[in-house]
């Protein structure tokens, strides 16, 4: 996904929804800080709006964000100060951004690792950061059979919609670190001791939220404004009943399946 499309209404997108988001995502943040206990310098890889980073931050001596996104890096620096976070932030390509050598005991990412255009490349400058020993940590989706949530809108909206915009599996987006050999010759050329573990952890959202959270995030979101009034009612009247399966009372609750990829540096 070209880096431009974070800088505009997509990433903004994002810092409006901030707090839906990261309710949302709330278990995985505690799965990843967990994960590096004890590092005191971390990187956060495709930190967005930095909810992630200030909660390392909270345990580690210096944690540092680094995205893409111009809007969501200026909100994750207000998050910090207005929570009086030592956590700082770096508008930038993990790719080729120029780190400090060996200067983290840790890398890690929620879900930002999976856009990269050079996945060895990005890999490979991470581990450049990281000192002798240090920890990778990433958690990525898995394949979109396990994460049926995830594929709902395209599947309602495709027929109504003949050109909902759907990702090539190999293509980088949400499922391209699904395989685990494919992960595998991604990261052990610069990484040792890769493994991917599954992680299965349960999410949740106000039922009140689920049509603005498909409206605005995912493949819906993107045609939505080119389609006339009634092709739109009824894309949005077909995906709402699709999630229904997933509706609990007040709430939708729903697994996210996905893969740790652990590496040591």
């Amino acid at each position: 996904m070209p880096a431009d499309s974070w800088n505009g209404p997509r990433g903004q997108a994002w810092v409006t929804n901030r707090s839906l988001l990261d309710d949302i995502m709330r278990p995985l943040e505690t799965a990843l800080v967990d994960a590096v206990a004890g590092a005191r310098r971390v990187l956060d890889v495709g930190c967005g709006t930095g909810s992630t980073t200030v909660a390392l931050a909270r345990r580690a001596d210096a944690a540092v964000g680094v995205d893409v996104s111009e809007p969501m890096i200026a909100a994750a620096r207000a998050r910090a100060t207005e929570e009086g976070s030592t956590a700082t932030f770096v508008r930038a390509d993990a790719q080729e951004h120029d780190f400090p050598a060996a200067g983290f005991d840790a890398v890690v990412s929620r879900f930002g690792v999976m856009f990269f255009p050079d996945p060895p490349a990005a890999f490979a400058n991470l581990r450049r950061a990281t000192r002798p020993g240090g920890a990778l940590r990433c958690l990525v989706w898995r394949r979109p059979a396990d994460n049926p949530f995830l594929t709902v809108t395209e599947e309602a909206a495709g027929p109504l919609v003949p050109d909902l915009p759907v990702s090539p599996p190999d293509a980088p987006g949400r499922f391209a670190f699904a395989d685990p050999d494919v992960v595998r010759r991604i990261v052990a050329p610069s990484w040792h001791d890769v493994a991917l573990e599954p992680v299965d952890l349960e999410l949740s959202m106000a039922e009140r939220d689920l049509v603005g959270y498909f409206t605005t995030f995912g493949p819906l979101a993107l045609v939505r404004e080119s389609l006339d009034e009634p092709t739109r009612a009824r894309a949005v009247e077909a995906v709402r009943a699709a999630y229904e399966p997933y509706v609990d009372g007040d709430r939708v609750r729903w697994t996210a399946a996905c893969w740790m990829i652990t590496a040591r540096a």
